[in-house]
């Protein structure tokens, strides 16, 4: 009977992913070995199977048969896929034939449920019983595995097709396509009319869509010729795919003129060129076009609704925005989510976070969007605490966050330094697998390296499979804030063997550059700039001038400052470069020229400029600037302006006035402002007064270990050495830790690094022997050199625990390793104490060489057993 005829098997490819060998057929009595299999019949339903084949009518001899292949398109069509794999297998036992209608009803069932195992497993059972696929079972295959983006086996069954119509290739297309297989797919096509087969209408959407995706416009260009060849020119389908794809490929006119020729339109068109308007910057026509769109009575949709609220957030209108909020409310729109998720980024981006908030609050239902708008509205709003106060209460909502909420939850930690947090944060991406996503890790680079913990920021960094330009710009900002400069470096020349830095990147790492003073990497990065055509782009320009103003060379600063626009941030650098050489009569000068050039100053101007007063001695003059602030500039004074009006008054031995003017003014003084007449004090030696200082501060701030090191300095010059010893035990019980002095010096382009202490150096025996020899020389000369056998001297020892005379090894190394008469210089991450101060002026006047030190607080240029800060630096003046 036909029913019963046999089907031999035919094995696939050994290569193939699903090939399966032959198996021999057993008899109709199955072993009970076959209970096993995944979709198998018991045994006794086999049996039940194979009586039902045959029915015998009890009135005539006459066999009737029944076919299973219509009982597994019932099943099918009633969506019942376990019972038809069940018909299928037990079929695929008692040798009955699949008809093709039976295999294609599987396969269907299988894309629309989604089922990827059960469909391989009807796909193995077709390969078994077909050489050769007809159009009609290899469409059906196509689609699926299209469907489940299983490309390979999609490839596979199209070379087994015998034929191939237009939907054949129209699927296979279409899957390289949603694959981002845009080359691929854009063969495809070509090969499709190479072989002779006629494009439809479902043809040119995904072949343009494509187009758009690379983009490539060029073979956009000629997809619209085809278009037109094949008379498609009026399918509003195809040519809304035609506007899309000149949106994508950034021919805003092209895409204009097809619309302008279309005979009929609909609203996917009109959403097309209006969102196409925006998407290339281009608001203002957007906004003209959707309010023709409304002249023209036609109705606006979600997609319309929410393009145009994204176009007021970039013009940044907020009285346009104000008025599509109430046209909204007026219309159906006014209930939809993602319309009230858009007004929330649209107030947000123009600084109304609390219009972002009331739009939240009157949201009867929010989705995790939702939420994340609001978060991110306030974190972008500089408002990190209400952000954080907004992700607990989603908590309590049940939502859970999506990467982006993540990202801002963890940004507003970083900005607070709320470590625990963030670190709850970092466990919950690790769970719910957010941390692949690279944005996350970002993140948390950045938290991490803002809570002080570098070695975990360094962790998550390592972890990232693939690092993005945003990855490596964050761990070496993360270095740089973390006093790791010099690992910046190395991480940069790392990063450059794979991609390409960006303006950001370049401005972090001129940032370390500048920290250590590494002046021909600065000078590399410069050039690299001038190359790429980024030496213009945001804040590089800056950078570069700071870069060359921290490194001491201004002469360079200033042709770098005399090649860009000179605004007020530009000055701002030169005026903090002139400060911190204490050279108040130049600030000054450059402050008029800055007002004569018309440029107005700003807050940060008048702490440059009454920093420069203050370590010039300048007391008349910085009080003038500090008064005009407000009534010839109009910028309210705040508490550094304060501060360094205190450091102005302090340093010219003026405490009570400066004592005085901080109980009179008119904010509530911070510890800084008492820091910096803590530190006037130190200088001075006035204990009682100092002390008075150092508890207004530690009543705020019991932190910052630069307080309790001007405490103890101040102590140890006074001889009060049992006070010494009580700070510094206050400090190991709170767990306070001073950064190991360090200083770098460039020798021939190479920055090295030297720590206090440092004796595994390769050199440092001969450094050693050096500055032994110049110690004993200073002896020779009458002069205290570091090496004191008194008890007297030891005790004046202490007094330089926090200085670590690192740049003694520097200068040493710098000597041995350069010519003679080159200039040396060094920068370091501590003050510089008096007796350095004093052994680098000693060893200018012997080796004629001029020696720059940059420490925390100023730069230190000596010459001939001189030095630029008048000898007066912060101990007072010199004993040399």
């Amino acid at each position: 009977m036909a029913a019963f005829a046999k089907t031999s098997p035919i094995s696939l490819h050994p290569d193939h992913p699903h090939h399966q060998t032959p198996q021999t057929h057993k008899p109709k009595a199955l072993s009970l070995s076959h209970n096993l299999h995944t979709h198998h019949l018991s045994f006794k339903k086999t049996q039940e199977l194979s009586l039902s084949v045959i029915n015998t009518s009890s009135s005539s001899s006459s066999i009737t048969t029944h076919n299973p292949n219509s009982d597994i398109c019932e099943l099918c069509l009633a969506g019942n896929l376990d019972k038809a794999l069940n018909h299928l297998d037990s079929m695929q036992e008692l040798q009955i034939f699949v008809e093709e209608d039976a295999y294609v009803a599987l396969l269907r069932l299988c894309e629309w449920k989604r089922a990827y195992d059960e469909g391989t497993i009807v796909y193995s059972y077709v390969s078994n019983s077909n050489s050769r696929l007809s159009v009609r079972l290899g469409n059906a295959l196509l689609s699926m595995f299209v469907r489940f983006g299983d490309l390979g086996n999609a490839w596979y069954v199209f070379g087994k097709m015998e034929e191939r119509d237009v939907f054949s290739w129209n699927v296979l297309v279409g899957g390289y396509a949603k694959a981002g297989f845009f080359d691929e797919a854009l063969d495809l096509y070509h090969k499709m009319l190479w072989v002779g087969i006629k494009p439809d209408v479902y043809t040119f959407p995904c072949v343009l869509r494509t187009c758009g995706g690379v983009p490539d416009l060029v073979r956009g260009r000629e997809v619209h010729v085809h278009v037109l060849r094949f008379g498609f020119e009026s399918d509003v389908d195809v040519v809304n795919a035609l506007i899309t794809m000149y949106v994508k490929c950034g021919d805003v006119q092209s895409a204009r003129l097809v619309f302008d020729r279309m005979p009929r339109r609909d609203r996917i068109s009109w959403n097309a060129m209006i969102s196409g308007y925006f998407e290339n910057g281009e608001c203002l026509e957007g906004l003209r076009l959707f309010f023709s769109m409304r002249e023209l009575s036609v109705n606006p949709d979600l997609m319309t609704m929410t393009s145009v609220i994204s176009a007021c957030e970039l013009l940044g209108d907020e009285r346009l925005g104000g008025q599509v909020h109430g046209y909204v409310i007026r219309t159906e729109f006014g209930a939809d989510v993602s319309v009230y998720n858009s007004l929330i980024q649209m107030y947000s981006s123009v600084g109304h976070w609390d219009e972002a908030e009331k739009v939240f609050s009157r949201m009867e239902y929010r989705d995790v969007v939702s939420w994340t708008a609001m978060i991110s509205a306030y974190e972008n709003n500089k408002l990190p605490a209400k952000a954080l106060e907004t992700y607990k209460l989603m908590e309590l909502e049940g939502v859970l966050p999506d990467e982006i909420t993540l990202s801002s939850v963890l940004s507003a930690c970083a900005c607070l330094g709320h470590l625990d947090m963030g670190v709850k944060l970092h466990e919950l991406a690790n769970r719910t697998g957010h941390i692949s996503y690279v944005l996350v890790a970002n993140t948390l680079i950045d938290m991490y390296s803002k809570c002080k913990c570098i070695d975990k920021a360094l962790d998550v960094f390592h972890s990232i499979p693939k690092k993005n330009v945003i990855s490596w710009t964050s761990i070496m900002l993360g270095l740089r804030i973390n006093n790791r400069s010099f690992e910046a470096l190395i991480f940069f020349r790392q990063m450059k063997l794979s991609l390409k830095p960006n303006s950001v990147t370049l401005i972090s790492v001129l940032s370390a550059c500048a920290r250590i003073g590494a002046l021909m990497c600065g000078k590399e990065i410069h050039a690299h700039a001038l190359r790429t055509g980024v030496g213009l782009d945001g804040f590089l320009p800056n950078a570069l001038l700071d870069m060359y103003v921290r490194c001491g060379r201004m002469r360079p600063a200033w042709n770098q400052f005399n090649t860009h626009k000179q605004d007020v941030a530009a000055w701002n650098i030169l005026l903090t470069g002139y400060a911190e050489r204490g050279q108040g009569a130049h600030a000054v000068e450059l402050f008029q020229r800055m007002v004569g050039s018309n440029v107005n100053p700003d807050d940060i101007t008048f702490i440059s400029l009454l920093c420069a007063c203050s370590r010039s001695g300048m007391v008349t003059e910085g009080l003038e600037y500090f008064h005009s602030m407000q009534h010839k500039y109009c910028i309210t004074p705040n508490r550094k302006h304060y501060a360094c009006v205190v450091d102005l008054l302090g340093r010219a031995g003026k405490l009570e006035d400066a004592h005085e003017f901080i109980l009179k003014m008119p904010i509530e003084p911070d510890p800084a402002i008492w820091g910096a007449l803590l530190n006037a004090c130190r200088i001075l030696r006035q204990v009682e007064l100092g002390e008075l200082a150092a508890r207004h501060i530690f009543e705020k701030d019991t932190t910052s270990v630069g307080y309790y090191i001007l405490l103890c300095n101040l102590y140890a010059d006074s001889g009060k050495w049992d006070e010494v010893a009580k700070v510094r035990k206050t400090m190991r019980q709170r767990g306070l830790i001073v950064d190991p002095g360090c200083s770098w010096v460039e020798i021939k382009g190479k920055v090295h690094a030297f720590l206090s202490g440092d004796n595994f150096h390769p050199q440092i025996m001969e450094i050693k022997a050096v500055l032994e020899g110049f110690y004993e020389k200073m002896k020779a000369a009458g002069f205290n050199g570091p090496e004191k056998s008194s008890m007297d001297e030891v005790e004046a020892s202490k007094a330089e625990i926090f200085c670590g005379h690192s740049e003694r090894l520097a200068i040493a190394y710098a000597l041995i390793n350069t010519a003679p008469g080159m200039p040396i210089w060094v920068t370091k991450n501590l003050f510089m104490c008096q007796s350095c101060h004093n052994t680098v002026k000693f060893i200018t006047k012997v080796v004629r060489r001029e020696i720059s030190v940059r420490d925390t607080q100023q730069f230190h240029h000596f010459k001939d057993g001189l030095c630029s800060c008048g000898d007066v630096g912060y101990w007072g003046k010199s004993n040399m």
